[in-house]
């Protein structure tokens, strides 16, 4: 994207931007854990780039839901917030339609049947409403969809190089996750014990996202495990779970 095209979309945003309703700031402090630990400051950072995402974003019901409640949107773009809250104006650019099943799905360009996937071709996220719920659940068990999905997102966007948003992980940092991340995937694909469920060993892509489940849910337990991989992941992201999160 070039200046001006940039330019021209901030502007746009800035007089379109979503506000969010009294309601809706209820239903973060409610529901979404991350948000009502963190300080006013950061509560009222959380909230203006949660705007942005619910203005440049497209939530769209497919399957039986018809209609997608203002639930769906604010839970399903918190958690973008979330992942992405280290940087300041980072909000995935490339994946602007959200895609929300009912439930696991049948993918007809995969043939399989899907919880939620990532189709950087036609930049979207796709997820299963009551799968993404289950995993909101349970927040210390290191399984979320949300946080998946938007993983696989946030990783392919660092290498997409025609907008605003590429090359924004540090290179060094990352290549040091990536050493580090190899020596953890031989481990599960070998039956070693791990803080990680077993999908991390599938391949790089995999491992990122289910270490970010395991880094947004069980941050403390994590840390025991492998301090130098979670700090390697503190830098990455640029914050650090546990100090919203009580061991």
């Amino acid at each position: 994207m070039n200046s001006l095209a940039s330019l021209i979309e901030e502007l746009r945003i800035l007089f379109s931007k979503v506000r969010l309703t009294e309601f809706e700031i209820q239903v973060l402090e409610q529901k979404f854990p991350y948000y009502a630990r963190l300080s006013e400051k950061h509560k009222k950072e959380f909230r203006e780039k949660l705007q942005v995402i619910l203005t440049t974003k497209s939530f769209i019901g497919r399957s039986e839901i018809r209609v997608v409640t203002p639930e769906m949107k604010i839970l399903i773009g918190a958690t973008i917030v979330m992942v992405t809250f280290g940087w300041h104006d980072l909000r995935l650019r490339h994946f602007d339609k959200i895609l929300i099943y009912p439930d696991t799905y049948y993918s007809t360009i995969s043939k399989n049947y899907h919880r939620g996937e990532v189709n950087p071709r036609h930049g979207i996220i796709a997820m299963s409403w009551n799968c993404f719920l289950n995993g909101m659940e349970n927040e210390k068990d290191g399984v979320n969809l949300g946080i998946h999905e938007v993983a696989h997102a946030l990783k392919l966007e660092n290498q997409i190089y025609y907008n605003d948003e590429c090359e924004f992980f540090n290179p060094e940092v990352y290549d040091a996750f990536q050493e580090i991340a190899s020596v953890e995937i031989r481990k599960i694909k070998s039956g070693e014990l791990t803080v990680f469920r077993i999908n991390a060993g599938i391949d790089d892509d995999e491992f990122f996202a289910v270490a970010l489940e395991t880094f947004f849910e069980k941050p403390h337990e994590f840390f025991e495990y492998n301090p130098v991989l979670y700090g390697t992941l503190v830098r990455l992201m640029r914050q650090d779970p546990r100090v919203w999160v009580k061991n």
